[in-house]
């Protein structure tokens, strides 16, 4: 965990009698990407809730989250509120449910400034509009007067963004952040992003369920699986010499323009209902190369740079 910005260390998350993440470990880096990928219910959003401090209530959470040498696990909400936004920021995949929709987007950045900076309204206003134009809207002084359903869907997160960057976060969190848009202003948004963490020498957790967004972006992958971390190491590792069945069943899912076949491989079966863990790798009852060790005992995570939690490394590609 030292010299990280995010880690977290045998994190707990349970809503009720449900253990939605169950011994999460990563650590994240100033500057570096964390890429966070795997199907809906895999536990890739309740990790960013539990790092902003935003986790339903009621809810339980045991091991460590430590941001910036600060543990996050039991603290207040008033300490969190003033870390969130200020120094941690979140891009939400639905940009019109996370905007008020009644308040011009220029106010809603100026907001921002006004209670973490302690910006005056005048200067705000004048930063919001910096913030708009930076992010590549067009006409920034005219669009910070518009309300969110006047904006288009690229613009949308442009603003969501604005508002992310406002107070220069040491850590940004990106939860999904292009699903809802075309290619073209997907390719957009993504070159924004990195273009804004080297400038601004952020760490990003980058959340999807796209393999190749993920590839295009991180220098560290983490797969997830019902609520565990199924693999993690270096992006380049990874993606050319994936060790857990689950990440090569995501791999192989991926369209190949050199290679067209009429029909994508997919991967059978569906994640499982946390209410009724079974003992066990939680991927063993879809793989296709378990064995009867599989369903008998949780893997523990082997490796070093690159860990799998997968007792069939001898399958590893």
């Amino acid at each position: 965990m030292a010299g990280s910005v995010l880690s977290a260390e045998a994190l707990r998350v349970s809503l009720g009698p449900v253990d939605v993440l169950d011994g999460v470990s990563f650590s994240l880096a100033r500057g570096e990407t964390l890429g966070v990928v795997g199907e809906s219910g895999c536990g890739k959003s309740m990790t960013a809730l539990a790092a902003m401090g935003l986790l339903p209530q009621p809810h339980r959470l045991s091991g460590r989250l430590v941001f910036d040498g600060i543990e996050l696990a039991g603290l207040d909400e008033a300490s969190h509120r003033r870390l969130r936004g200020k120094r941690m920021a979140m891009i939400f995949q639905e940009p019109m449910t996370a905007l008020n929709p009644v308040i011009p987007i220029g106010r809603q950045i100026a907001e921002m400034l006004e209670v973490h900076e302690n910006a005056s309204p005048t200067r705000a206003r004048a930063q919001a509009v910096e913030l708009l134009r930076q992010v590549g809207i067009a006409s920034p002084a005219e669009r910070a007067h518009a309300t969110p359903h006047l904006l288009s869907g690229g613009m949308r997160q442009r603003a969501m963004i604005a508002m992310a960057i406002a107070c220069r976060p040491d850590l940004l969190i990106a939860d999904e952040p292009t699903t809802a848009l075309d290619v073209s202003v997907q390719a957009q948004i993504l070159d924004l992003l990195l273009e804004l963490q080297r400038s601004q020498g952020m760490a990003m957790l980058f959340i999807s369920h796209n393999l190749g967004v993920i590839s295009a972006v991180s220098d560290q992958i983490m797969v997830m699986y019902a609520g565990r971390v199924a693999e993690i190491g270096p992006a380049a590792d990874v993606l050319t010499r994936p060790g857990h069945p689950y990440t090569s069943g995501l791999m192989a899912t991926m369209p190949d323009p050199s290679h067209r076949v009429a029909v994508l491989p997919t991967i059978e079966g569906q994640v499982p209902d946390l209410h009724h863990r079974l003992p066990g790798c939680a991927f063993a009852p879809r793989c296709p190369v378990a064995e009867a060790r599989c369903h008998q005992a949780i893997p523990p995570m082997l490796g070093q740079h690159h860990q799998v939690a997968c007792v069939r490394q001898d399958v590893a590609a």
